[in-house]
C-alpha cells in the first residue's frame, strides 16, 4: 500500500510517498513544492494543484494523508493553510483516493510517543522510522513523511 503525506501550504507544500510492505515501511519519495513568489495567489493555487496531480499521476497512491489546520494567533496564516488544504482535498477528490487529516499531536505521538514532541525530534524519528540516511530536508518534506507515517499505523490498528 503506498501513502501519500501532504504538509499543506500555499508558498512551500511538502510531500512524502510511503509504501507499506509487510512490516516494513519505505520512503519512495519526498521534497517540496515551492511555488514562484512573483505568481498571483491563484497561480500559486494552480501551480500546487498541478504538481500534487503529478505525483498522484506518478506514484498511484492508494491513501493520502493531511494535517489539520493548527491556529494561533495569525488568522491570515491559518487561513492560507486552510486554502492549501483546500487544493490537497481537490486533489485527492479528483483521484478518488481517500483522504485522512490528522492534528499535529496525534502525528507527533504517532511518529515519537510524545504529542508535545519537538520538529527535530519527528525529524530524526522519521529517519529511524524509514531507515533513511540522513533527516529528510526540507522540514516540510520531513513533516509530509511524518503525515504519511502516522496514517500507516492509524491504518494497522
Amino acid at each position: 500500500m503506498k501513502i501519500l503525506g501532504i504538509d499543506p501550504g500555499t508558498q512551500v507544500a511538502g510531500y512524502g510517498v510511503i509504501e507499506i510492505a509487510g512490516s516494513k515501511i519505505v520512503a519512495i519519495e519526498y521534497g517540496s513544492i515551492k511555488v514562484n513568489k512573483n505568481q498571483t495567489f491563484p497561480q500559486r493555487l494552480q501551480t500546487i494543484h498541478g504538481k500534487i496531480m503529478d505525483i498522484i499521476s506518478k506514484h498511484q497512491p492508494d491513501e493520502m494523508a493531511v494535517e489539520e489546520v493548527f491556529y494561533s494567533k495569525n488568522i491570515k496564516s491559518a487561513i492560507k493553510i486552510g486554502e492549501g488544504r483546500g487544493i490537497v482535498f481537490l486533489c485527492a477528490a479528483s483521484a478518488n483516493i481517500p483522504i485522512a487529516e490528522y492534528a499535529a499531536t496525534v502525528i507527533k505521538k504517532a511518529v515519537v510517543g510524545n504529542g508535545n514532541a519537538q520538529k527535530e525530534q519527528v525529524q530524526e524519528m522519521v529517519k529511524i522510522i524509514l531507515n533513511l540516511p540522513e533527516i529528510p530536508e526540507p522540514r516540510d518534506a520531513s513533516d509530509a513523511l511524518a503525515i504519511a507515517i502516522c496514517h500507516s499505523h492509524n491504518l494497522r490498528c
